[in-house]
Formats: structure tokens, sequence, C-alpha cells
């Protein structure tokens, strides 16, 4: 072979620097396919609760959907579980929380839960000494005991099971 022959199989080979796609700042965040199943029409998955009766069953995921976005998702089974629970308080009790590493005691009185996609849960709330709270959790670290709290005052027990199951029946993809 010649010196030019070889030269040109020798040579260097431009290669383009792969530039990381960024994706247009108001476009939405989307959980990858793989991370659901396909449930089709049937609400999925359903809660594994051995003491629980097939109808309490049914009842929690009554009209519930799979959301592809993550945090929307968690908001969604934790809204029915809120409204599960307040079921079974006294009419002198309503919600609350103990949350680990909060000062005090650590509970708050849940007054709103809500969501910020893909990744964050919101409970808004007050302390023990009334003062308002507000915890930001990613969906993937929740850990949240429900706990009753005694109303103050006069006034009837405050219930968000209800209404945040209005926000999710208003938001299902179906």
């Amino acid at each position: 072979m010649t010196k030019a022959k070889t030269q040109a199989k020798t040579r260097p080979v431009k290669v383009r620097s792969a530039k990381p796609r960024v994706a247009a700042p108001d476009a939405p965040v989307v959980a990858h396919a793989s991370m659901f199943s396909d449930c089709g029409d049937a609400p999925c998955p359903e809660p594994l609760l051995p003491s629980a009766s097939p109808a309490r069953t049914a009842a929690l995921t009554d009209g519930v959907r799979m959301r592809e976005n993550p945090a929307e998702w968690a908001f969604v089974r934790l809204s029915k579980l809120i409204e599960d629970y307040e079921k079974g308080l006294d009419k002198d009790y309503e919600i609350a929380a103990t949350v680990v590493g909060m000062p005090g005691s650590g509970t708050l009185t849940i007054e709103d839960v809500g969501f910020w996609g893909p990744d964050f849960i919101l409970f808004l709330g007050k302390n023990a000494d009334g003062k308002p709270v507000r915890l930001i959790q990613h969906y993937a670290q929740i850990n949240v005991l429900l706990d009753a709290r005694k109303k103050p005052g006069e006034r009837e027990a405050r219930r968000i099971g209800f209404q945040l199951s209005e926000l999710v029946q208003k938001t299902n993809p179906k």
C-alpha cells in the first residue's frame, strides 16, 4: 500500500459532541411509561389491606386511574387514604399527621394536601402551637403517620378528604 492510501484509511474521524437535550421550559415533565402498568379501564394497583373488607378496598380505588405524573399519582392515593381514615374519626376529632424531624411533638393538623409535579407532595396545616406550617416532601420519601387531634373550640371538625376526592375526580385522565 502506498503512503497516501494508508493515510486515507487512518484519517481521524470527526465526532460530533453530544449535547444534552433540554426540554422547553414550559414542557410538562412526564414519568417514563415503563414506571406504570397498563391497567386499561380498571383501577390499579389495588391496595393490600388484609383486614379491609372487599367493599372498603373497592371504595379506596373507586374512580381512581393511574397518572403519568408520579407526584400526582402519589397525591391521588394519599387523598383516598386520608378520606378513608377520616371516616373512622369521632366527630370531635380531625386529621393530623406526625412527621419525624419536625420540632416539638412533630404533629401538624392537616388543612390541605397538594402536589407540584413531577416530584413534590405538599402538606399545609398548623403545628401544635397553631402556627402555619408547610411540609414539602418528595413523592418517593413520604412517611406520614395519619393521626387524630381533638378539634379546637366549638366548631365542627374539619374533614379534608371529601374536597381532596373532588379534586382527584376533576383531574382524572378518563
